[in-house]
Parts: C-alpha cells; sequence; structure tokens
C-alpha cells in the first residue's frame, strides 16, 4: 500500500484557462500554477462537461455525463445518487483515506430559502449528505455564496472571528453587483482558509495512501478578493475585452437578452435593467482586477500545498489541476457562464503531473474532466468503472475522442475541436448557434443559418442524437 501514488485533485472554480501566466496572462503571475505545468501533461483542448458548477463536478465526481448521472442541474432537486460509484468510494475501498476541502456543491442549494438578515443550517442536509458519498475528512467551504446563505464549516469560522455579517450584508446589497473587497483580513477568505486547512492535513497526515480533493472557491463570484492582494495586480496589462459592436443584436442569438436584457446570465442580475451593456468600463476594470487578485491568491496557497506534497511524499504523487468551467470576464460583453458554449467557459485548463519526475508535455486530443475518475483508479491499481471517460495514463497522456458534448439542464453542446454547435430548449429560451473556432477564433459569429455549414451541422446534431440514445432508448 505505500508504494501507491497520493492523489491530488486540485480544482479551481469559474477559472478562465488565460488567467494564468502559464497562458500569457501579464497581470498577474502565478508562478506556483506555472511551475506544477512544467512538470505536468498540459492538456490544451480540455473539455469540462457543463457551464453549472453541480454538472461539472458531479462528472469529475463520477466520470459519468450529466444526462447518465441525473444529475444535471444547480437549480433543480437532483443530487448526485449515493448508490452510483464515484471517486471517493472506489479509492477509499481500494485502501485510501479520502479527503475534501473546500467546495462541494454535489447537490443542488435551496436559493429560494436563503435570507439577507440571516445564515440557515446546513449540517443535515448538505454536509451529512457529502460525507455519505465516501469522504473520510471534510472541511467544508461550499462555495462563495453559500458562506452567507448557509452555515458550513468555513462560515462557522468567519461568523466566531465577526466577519460573517460584513460578508453577508454585502453579498445581498445590490448597488455593490458583486464586487467589492473582502471585509476582512486575508487570512479570513475563502481560499487562504481552504489552502490553509488542505496544507495542515497533508503536513500531519498518517502514511496510508491519500485522496485530497482541494476545492478552492474562488475565483468564482462575487469579486471579493482582499484589498492586500490588488497590488500584485497590473491593470495596464489586462487582456482586452473581446467585443464586437453588434455581434448580439440578432434576438436569435443566445446572449441577445443578456447584452441587451433582461438577460439570465449571472451578470445581467446585477446589471442596470438586467443588461450587461450598462455596466461602465470602470466596473470591467474593478470585476477584473478582483478576480485577478483572487488568483494570485490561490496561487500562493498552491505553492504552500505543493511543498507539503513534495515534503510527505516526494514524486509519489498523481496531481491534477482544473477548473470545474470557466467564467466570460466580459468577453462578448458579459459575465457569468449560464448557457455557454464559448472557449471562456467550455475549454478549461488542466494540467496532470504523473507519478515520478515530471517535465512538460503538450498532450493532445479532446480531453475532458471525466477522464480524471478512470485516471485516478487507473493510477492506484484498481479495477476500471464503467464511465464515460478514459484513463489518461494509456497511451502516454493522448486522448482519443472524436467528438466531446457539455451538458446541463435544458443545454447541449457538441464539438469536434472546431465547429461547436450549442442548443437551448427550456421554459422561455429557444436558440441554436454554430461556431468555427478557426473561421472565427474569438466566436463572434453564428453560423447556424449559413449553406455552407449545412453538412457540418448535420453531422453534429447527429452526434447529439446519439449520445442520448443508448440511455433514452437503450
Amino acid at each position: 500500500m505505500p508504494d501507491k501514488p497520493a492523489i491530488i485533485l486540485i480544482t479551481c472554480d469559474e477559472l478562465r484557462r488565460d488567467t494564468l501566466s502559464f497562458y500569457g496572462n501579464r497581470a498577474i503571475s502565478t508562478p506556483n500554477i506555472d511551475k506544477l505545468a512544467q512538470q505536468s501533461s498540459v492538456y490544451d483542448d480540455c473539455h469540462t462537461v457543463s457551464p453549472w458548477c453541480l454538472p461539472a463536478r458531479c462528472s469529475i465526481l463520477t466520470g459519468l455525463y450529466p444526462h447518465r448521472s441525473g444529475a444535471y442541474s444547480n437549480f433543480r432537486k437532483c443530487p448526485l445518487d449515493g448508490n452510483i460509484k464515484n471517486i471517493f468510494t472506489e479509492l477509499k475501498q481500494g485502501g485510501y483515506q479520502t479527503t475534501f476541502f473546500g467546495k462541494c456543491h454535489f447537490a443542488p442549494m435551496p436559493y429560494g430559502d436563503t435570507r439577507p438578515d440571516r445564515t440557515l443550517p446546513y449540517d443535515k442536509e448538505f454536509r451529512d449528505y457529502y460525507l455519505s458519498l465516501g469522504i473520510d475528512h471534510l472541511d467544508l467551504a461550499d462555495g462563495k455564496l453559500d458562506a452567507v446563505w448557509f452555515y458550513d464549516d468555513y462560515s462557522r469560522d468567519l461568523d466566531k472571528a465577526g466577519f460573517l455579517k460584513p460578508l453577508r450584508d454585502n453579498v445581498w446589497d445590490k448597488s455593490l453587483q458583486r464586487v467589492f473587497p473582502f471585509p476582512g483580513p486575508a487570512e479570513y477568505h475563502y481560499d487562504y482558509w481552504v489552502g490553509d486547512k488542505a496544507r495542515t492535513y497533508l503536513e500531519q497526515v498518517d502514511d496510508k495512501p491519500l485522496f485530497a480533493w482541494i476545492s478552492f472557491n474562488g475565483p468564482h463570484y462575487p469579486y471579493d478578493a482582499p484589498s492586500s492582494y490588488f497590488s500584485r495586480v497590473d491593470r495596464s496589462k489586462f487582456w482586452p475585452r473581446k467585443v464586437r459592436e453588434g455581434e448580439l443584436l440578432d434576438t436569435g442569438r443566445i446572449h441577445h437578452k443578456s447584452y441587451y436584457g433582461p438577460g439570465g446570465i449571472d451578470g445581467a442580475g446585477q446589471a442596470p435593467d438586467r443588461a450587461c451593456k450598462n455596466f461602465s468600463e470602470d466596473y470591467w476594470e474593478r470585476l477584473t482586477e478582483s478576480y485577478n487578485a483572487n488568483m494570485v491568491l490561490i496561487d500562493d496557497k498552491i505553492g504552500e500545498i505543493m511543498t507539503a506534497i513534495q515534503k510527505k511524499y516526494g514524486d509519489n504523487t498523481l496531481i491534477f489541476f482544473l477548473a470545474d468551467h470557466g467564467e466570460m470576464l466580459g468577453n462578448h460583453g458579459i459575465w457569468g457562464k449560464h448557457n455557454c458554449g464559448y472557449d471562456e467557459v467550455w475549454r478549461i485548463p488542466m494540467f496532470v503531473k504523473y507519478p515520478g519526475p515530471g517535465s512538460l508535455k503538450r498532450a493532445g486530443g479532446l480531453a475532458n474532466v471525466l477522464d480524471i475518475f478512470p485516471t485516478c483508479l487507473d493510477a492506484a491499481g484498481l479495477p476500471p468503472v464503467e464511465c464515460d471517460g478514459q484513463s489518461l495514463l494509456a497511451g502516454e497522456g493522448k486522448v482519443s475522442r472524436e467528438y466531446t458534448f457539455g451538458e446541463g439542464e435544458g443545454y447541449i453542446a457538441v464539438t469536434d475541436g472546431r465547429y461547436k454547435y450549442i442548443h437551448i430548449q427550456k421554459k422561455g429560451e429557444n436558440y441554436r448557434e454554430l461556431l468555427d473556432r478557426v473561421a472565427d477564433p474569438d466566436e463572434y459569429t453564428s453560423y447556424i443559418d449559413e449553406p455552407i455549414y449545412a453538412g457540418v451541422l448535420n453531422t453534429l446534431k447527429e452526434k447529439v442524437i446519439e449520445h442520448f440514445m443508448p440511455k433514452v432508448l437503450p
């Protein structure tokens, strides 16, 4: 058993890949994440399975697409079925101690129950449920917004320190539009707390094989980095926002209402008249500054975690770094991720450091978060579990996948790496788009009605049917 590698899964919530200095961001430096990338196989064409937290995280956990696990929505009552084999149950059965630090979100939150004047109980329905999925040790900070809505481990500590109420007040203050400095010292910020909990545990853990999922809350909104981190952001070097005048004028575009109002994307709820076009340039700069500063904090904590891992396990580790999904951050004039098939949200960073000395390798193919579960089982020497992912240990880390899919409530998207078909069909929303990443790398244009793309469109629609048929009509 001591020869089995430690398995460390590090995730960031709503991290856009080009936020990392590894991918060219010069507004901040993320040296610790960059160093990990230099020791890893880097999956430059990795996709999440959903633009929403819950389905994406449950797919990491099970290796199943949301339509197969049943966990497909942030909003409906569809928690992950505890009878489905997952990364915790299988590694635990294989002799691993299973640990989790940070945001789970494997069950939908009762958003309608939240109140601006109080924080609600959380243990029985959520914390106990998470533990029932096979987690031995849990330090729970179940999301930035959830920390003010519900009492988890983090919000209890924050309350004792006297900072929960001011944070709750800021979150509910509509005039702040979800952008404000964290109302307390940096050491009380969610991601500082998660990093410290994980590092401390790693420094004290025994020699039993370890699986640790370290799940940072940031840089997900609210954009509330500690003000002490702003000095490490160079505003003059922000990426220019990718916005083309009039690109969303067509009422058939998925994000026409997100931009012109009244929209449904996350940012529209904070915008005047629910229209993201009404945000000022100063607002976009403040939002982007806080998002980047939050990532600097996370990188600091990852540096401490990597030091603890190296001291404890040396190179006998399998380490993943990735996002559950990305963030628009002002591109196309919107922020958030709701209904997004754009690269900013769907295409995520993923680095995998395999056991042994590592060096940078650019891994080809359409990788997917589905691949994490089978890769962990393979590395641990455990029997495979039937799922939709594939072990990345085979084929020197290359991925053999011709198409990959994105799913969620009333949402399906498919891509072959170049073309994307996005289909939205739910109450009040009925849209179709076809994007071409080669002809239009910034994804300003939908080619859905262009005759020259008819063959491509038919092929992608056929792939969607093939994707669902085994489940719907087996």
